[in-house]
């Protein structure tokens, strides 16, 4: 798989690969709570039954696919491009008692393995930053739903009011670098770069530009 992947896509690999067994809590940490609460959102905005299989890409360690289950009764697929998240996401499942009701596949979200229209459902949570081609991966991820289904996003954003705008911007330039420095230096690394890839990110992708490719 290393081999297959772009350098952006093995920068997140490499950059998230040590922190399996912490990500939940510290995810939750340096976004001031709000992280769980994000994604149980994500999981509402899903119209899913027992019947439906959704397709949860950049699983990590399946907090999301879990969610899924337990809120709607429906099977998952996770995929994830990192085998080292993959194994925290197993080691969970299995603690979890849903090994049986999620299935995780090693994939990458711009080449997906899977038939056109295979699911009835779809989320991904902080992935496009980590692709060369946004655009292209929407498309790709839209392949693979069903006529009909919804695909359900959660990704960082730059708050469109100028308080909230330097709140944030003082927050990840000193606030976010300095707790991830607290945690240990794999975090702090995390924390250096979140707020220069999410400014990046929006400069070279407008929302409004990536919203046009799932009409």
């Amino acid at each position: 798989m290393a081999e297959a992947l772009s350098a952006r896509n093995l920068h997140a690999r490499r950059l998230f690969a040590p922190l399996g067994a912490t990500y939940d809590r510290y995810s939750a940490l340096l976004s001031l709570g709000q992280d769980p609460r994000w994604r149980r959102f994500l999981v509402s905005r899903v119209q899913a039954g027992p019947d439906d299989t959704v397709l949860d890409v950049a699983t990590g360690t399946a907090a999301v696919a879990i969610e899924l289950v337990r809120r709607t009764g429906c099977s998952v697929v996770g995929l994830d491009q990192s085998p080292e998240m993959l194994a925290e996401a197993r080691r969970r499942l299995s603690a979890a008692g849903l090994a049986e009701r999620i299935e995780l596949v090693e994939g990458t979200a711009d080449d997906l393995p899977f038939e056109d229209g295979a699911f009835d459902g779809l989320t991904f949570t902080y992935l496009l930053r980590y692709v060369d081609d946004p655009e292209a991966t929407v498309r790709e991820l839209a392949r693979v739903l069903r006529p009909g289904g919804r695909i359900a996003s959660l990704e960082f954003g730059i708050p469109p009011r100028l308080l909230a705008r330097l709140a944030w911007g003082a927050y990840t330039a000193l606030g976010l670098p300095a707790l991830g420095r607290a945690v240990s230096r794999e975090w702090g690394e995390v924390g250096r770069f979140l707020g220069p890839s999410i400014r990046d990110f929006y400069a070279r992708h407008p929302l409004e530009r990536i919203v046009e490719h799932w009409r």
